[in-house]
């Protein structure tokens, strides 16, 4: 049975993303009301999504006093923290796109509040994913390194292959902007201190925006980055339009990783690249442009067999994003607890800050906020199981 589902947010990934899946999965979800600040947004999104004017609204608070929602999809940009929090106090089931929140101070608040919360770490969902997986548990070799690598180019490059028909927001109020930058520079101050300054928008976009998905992706495979050897942010201006962020580590088992991010603003298309190399094989996943639904994953696969090596590839065509939503929805109607929630949440904010204190170390940048205490109290976190995987 569908579920009466309210979407909060309808920027880039609400249209490329979740309006064609929502569109053709009916059977899951009744779209009944939309949030969005922007009237022309609200408007031109909710009609293709078929939402009546009275289920078109400017904010949360005025879609949950709509009432009528079995789910919450929050798909706002920014810090989540206080849209879940809301949406979680009427009861209602919420997915949200990473991160979750960008203060521990949000996660404490939500921690007291009842129902299912759900991460959409759409790439856990991932057949290829799921395959490296099953494979690295039944292998019995040890995992010795971990290689990640992230090609970003702009947001303007990844969306130019939908032309001109995205709405886009040019109608809201000034004052509302300036609102939400200023809100946004109090939660990145609340994290990181003094450091924000320079590091806030490293630690908002390029951790918790991008790398998150990595660290979520690794965590039942190889458990969380215990220490951090090496950190670095350059070129030596830190500008960033041409930002490459780097970090070593150690992982359980003596494993290492190594975590690169490079923003490329007229790269030919995003490209995500996890690597990992037992003592006896390597699995390479190469993960398409989140933008383009049903783009290949890739596996890779080299091995040893009967005295020459053997490389395999697979590809898989299923989109992750529609998974998640079948996963959420059977969630919420079968009352289970979420594949992807709090905890997980909580352990990759976690390490997001202690990254963001190990590059403040690096440029000599004194860390204070939750980061400070974080950095200190650093426990490394082993592999978890879901509960639904």
């Amino acid at each position: 049975m569908p579920l009466r589902l309210g979407i909060v947010g309808l920027g880039a990934v609400a249209q490329l993303v979740y309006e064609p899946i929502l569109a053709r999965r009916r059977d899951l979800f009744e779209i009944v009301g939309v949030a969005e600040l922007s009237r022309a947004v609200r408007d031109t999104v909710g009609g293709r999504l078929g939402v009546d004017r009275a289920g078109r609204h400017a904010s949360v608070e005025e879609l949950l006093a709509g009432g009528g929602l079995d789910a919450v999809l929050v798909l706002s940009s920014g810090s989540h923290g206080a849209v879940v929090d809301a949406v979680t106090a009427e009861g209602i089931p919420v997915l949200v796109e990473k991160p979750l929140a960008w203060t521990h101070a949000e996660l404490d608040r939500l921690a007291s509040r009842s129902g299912l919360i759900q991460v959409g770490y759409m790439k856990r969902f991932d057949p290829a994913y799921r395959r490296v997986a099953e494979l690295l548990d039944g292998g019995g070799s040890a995992i010795r390194a971990v290689e990640v690598t992230v090609l970003h180019p702009s947001d303007a490059r990844q969306i130019a292959f939908r032309g001109g028909t995205l709405a886009t927001a040019t109608d809201v109020a000034p004052e509302r902007t300036a609102a939400g930058h200023a809100h946004s520079e109090l939660l990145r101050a609340r994290a990181l201190g003094g450091a924000a300054a320079i590091l806030g928008w490293v630690y908002s976009d390029v951790l918790l925006g991008s790398l998150i998905h990595d660290l979520a992706v690794l965590r039942p495979l190889v458990g969380d980055p215990r220490d951090i050897g090496w950190a670095r942010l350059w070129p030596g201006d830190w500008h960033p339009e041409r930002l490459s962020v780097g970090f070593d580590a150690d992982l359980a088992g003596a494993a290492q990783l190594s975590l690169r991010w490079h923003y490329l603003p007229e790269y030919p298309s995003y490209t995500e690249t996890v690597r990992v190399h037992t003592e006896t094989a390597s699995y390479v996943l190469t993960f398409p442009a989140p933008y383009l639904l049903h783009a290949p994953t890739r596996l890779s696969v080299t091995s040893a067999r009967e005295g020459y090596t053997e490389v395999t590839e697979s590809t898989s065509h299923l989109e992750a994003f529609e998974a998640q939503l079948a996963d959420f929805h059977r969630g919420v109607a079968n009352g289970l607890a979420p594949t992807i929630g709090l905890a997980e949440a909580r352990a990759d904010l976690r390490t997001c800050q202690r990254l963001a204190a190990a590059l403040a170390a690096t440029l000599g940048l004194r860390i204070g906020g939750e980061a400070a205490a974080t950095a200190q109290a650093a426990e490394p976190v082993g592999a978890t199981a879901s509960p639904r995987q």
